[in-house]
C-alpha cells in the first residue's frame, strides 16, 4: 500500500517541513508514503465569489491529474463538511485497505477549498477537525495522525489512547 498526499501549495514555512519530515521518516517502515506539491492558483488581491470558485477548479483540475496519472488508488478529500474519524478508526481504514492492496491518494485542498469535481470523485470526504485550521498545519497533523494508526496497526507503543 501507498499513500500520496496531493497538496495544494508549497514554499511551507521551516517548522511545518520539519514536522512533516519527521513523521514522514518515521512512517516509511510501515507505511510508504510521498507527498505531491501542487501549485496554487495565482489569486487576485480581492477575489469575487467567480474568482474563488475559478482557483478551486484549477487546482481541482491539477489534483485530478496527479490523481488519475497513476493506477488505481482511492481518493480521500479532507474536507471539513467530512466525516469526522477516529485515530483508531483511521488505523482500522488502513488495515483494511493494506489487506485489499489499496494505495490512497490523500488530498489537502487549496486555501478556499475543493472543487465540487474533486469531491464528487471522493472515495471518502474526511474531517480532521470541526476547527479551521491553518493550511500548513494539516500537513503536519495528517503525517502525525497517518504515523499514530500506523504504530497502532504495528502494536509501537507511541498511541496510548484507550
Amino acid at each position: 500500500m501507498k499513500v500520496r498526499i496531493l497538496s495544494v501549495g508549497n514554499k511551507m514555512p521551516s517548522w511545518v517541513q520539519t514536522g512533516f519530515d519527521e513523521y514522514h521518516k518515521r512512517i516509511q517502515p510501515m507505511l510508504s508514503t510521498e507527498i505531491i506539491e501542487i501549485a496554487a492558483a495565482k489569486r487576485a488581491k480581492n477575489p469575487s465569489e467567480a474568482n474563488l470558485a475559478q482557483y478551486r477548479e484549477q487546482e481541482g483540475q491539477a489534483i485530478l491529474a496527479a490523481h488519475n496519472a497513476v493506477g488505481r488508488e482511492q481518493l480521500w478529500v479532507l474536507d471539513v463538511k467530512g466525516k469526522m474519524i477516529s485515530t483508531e478508526g483511521l488505523a482500522d481504514k488502513l488495515a483494511e485497505g493494506m489487506q485489499q492492496g489499496d494505495d490512497i491518494a490523500l488530498v489537502i485542498g487549496g486555501a478556499d477549498g475543493v472543487s465540487p469535481e474533486v469531491l464528487a470523485k471522493a472515495d471518502v470526504k474526511w474531517s480532521l477537525s470541526a476547527l479551521t485550521l491553518p493550511h500548513p498545519l494539516v500537513r503536519v497533523v495528517l503525517m502525525e495522525q497517518l504515523y499514530r494508526a500506523m504504530s497502532i496497526n504495528n502494536n509501537h507503543p507511541y498511541h496510548r489512547g484507550n
